[in-house]
């Protein structure tokens, strides 16, 4: 039996949906084949593919309806013994990811999901990453906002730098057009799922050193100059924090495959986002200290996860965004990396040259996140002589470094572009 080219699972959860409604124009654009959905409702599986219908304008009769659970291993089982690749929208995936990506391995499918939980992604290298080579297919997370702009960013840089390249900052702002603030005001901008793996994540990041000792036995060579990381830094009239995302950790586990792979020098990255003003920086990180102290019992989480609009300040709401919200929200990436040009003595001088990269965008959390997973499937589906050696669990950068991916996101309206060189 030949298999689907994909199946995208957890299709009926906020963003599966936006995955299933943006597949029906891919699947057309860039020639995929046979695909389903997956969920463990079958009334709301056939209900979406309704919605999807009426919203496209187009006859989604042909798409496969899988019912699986991650609770139910024999599901997961046929589900991946009939698909090429796993398009996993279920999370937050410290608590249903493990499951699909087991699934996915012993029945040869490749994986991608949107993961931007450190924790989860790591562990699945440790457990998986020798299993998915020896079956041949690729497990491949943060293929969402967490972390495609970031990490493929920093293969942009590289592929536009003449020299050898130190480090990597990158910066963070976000834009919403007020017109729409009391809409944001009333559901929020950002989805529940994100705020959930969010709490958690932070009440569990003390797993990463003792995980990182397990995963990488020879430390990384010393680079010099050190990029340090500013717990609070002021470029022009804003003021940058460091970014709680995933986007460092992703980085690291592409410079360290690199490195493995052919001695490449790693890049130093840090990851920062726009506070704005002074005033609201400090609020900032009063805010952040208290929702760290807040995930540490199980009291204090459950308020959290009880109450996100009021934890969150109006930012997260279990409804999730509106679609004029998530669609008139615009993001900026800049990019900064410092290094020294072919030919410098890069042992006894200071970085000279410079390179600015911008990832810009709308809709970031779900629009552009969405675009990144799926020209990611698509991608790992058509380019595999592209790709690196038989599999394994590994990151965007790591993966997708020699293929059209970036030229992919382009056409999609993710924006890759270089703004300075010199």
């Amino acid at each position: 039996m030949s298999r689907l080219d994909l199946v995208i699972f957890g299709a009926t959860g906020f963003t599966g949906k936006q995955a299933v409604i943006h597949m029906v124009k891919f699947a057309k654009k860039y020639n995929i084949g046979a695909w389903g959905v997956a969920g463990r409702s079958e009334s709301k599986l056939n209900a979406l593919m309704s919605e999807v219908a009426t919203k496209t304008g187009s006859d989604v009769s042909g798409v496969k309806i899988f019912i699986a659970d991650v609770g139910d291993e024999k599901s997961l089982r046929d589900m991946c013994a009939q698909t090429k690749l796993v398009v996993n929208c279920c999370g937050p995936y410290r608590m249903y990811g493990e499951p699909v990506v087991k699934a996915a391995v012993e029945n040869k499918a490749n994986y991608v999901d949107v993961s931007g939980e450190p924790q989860f992604m790591e562990t699945m290298q440790l457990r998986y990453d020798a299993a998915a080579r020896d079956a041949g297919v690729f497990v491949v997370s943060a293929c969402g906002w967490d972390s495609v702009p970031a990490d493929m960013g920093v293969v942009f840089l590289k592929q536009h730098f003449d020299g050898t390249l130190n480090s990597v900052e990158s910066y963070l702002d976000s834009y919403l057009a007020p017109e729409y603030a009391a809409e944001s005001k009333e559901r929020g901008i950002i989805n529940y799922g994100t705020w959930e793996s969010l709490v958690y994540g932070i009440a569990h990041h003390n797993e990463l050193p003792a995980l990182r000792k397990q995963l990488y036995t020879e430390p990384l060579p010393r680079c010099e100059p050190k990029l340090k990381r500013q717990s609070l830094q002021k470029v022009g009239s804003s003021w940058f924090l460091p970014f709680p995302g995933a986007d460092e950790s992703v980085v690291y586990r592409s410079q360290r495959h690199d490195y493995a792979q052919a001695q490449t020098r790693p890049t130093q990255f840090r990851a920062y986002f726009k506070a704005g003003s002074f005033p609201k920086a400090i609020l900032t990180i009063f805010g952040a200290i208290l929702l760290f102290l807040m995930t540490k019992t199980k009291f204090t989480r459950n308020i959290l996860l009880q109450y996100p609009k009021l934890c969150s300040l109006g930012m997260v709401t279990k409804q999730g965004p509106s679609d004029n919200v998530m669609n008139n929200t615009h993001f900026t990436f800049d990019l900064v990396g410092r290094g020294w040009p072919t030919g410098a003595d890069i042992q006894n001088t200071e970085p000279s040259k410079k390179i600015v990269g911008r990832v810009s965008g709308t809709n970031p959390g779900y629009g552009a996140t969405v675009v990144a997973l799926l020209m990611s499937a698509t991608t790992l589906l058509q380019e595999r002589e592209k790709l690196p050696g038989p599999g394994g669990v590994l990151t965007p950068g790591a993966v997708f470094k020699n293929t059209s991916l970036i030229q992919k996101l382009i056409e999609n309206d993710l924006k890759y572009e270089i703004i300075e060189n010199k």
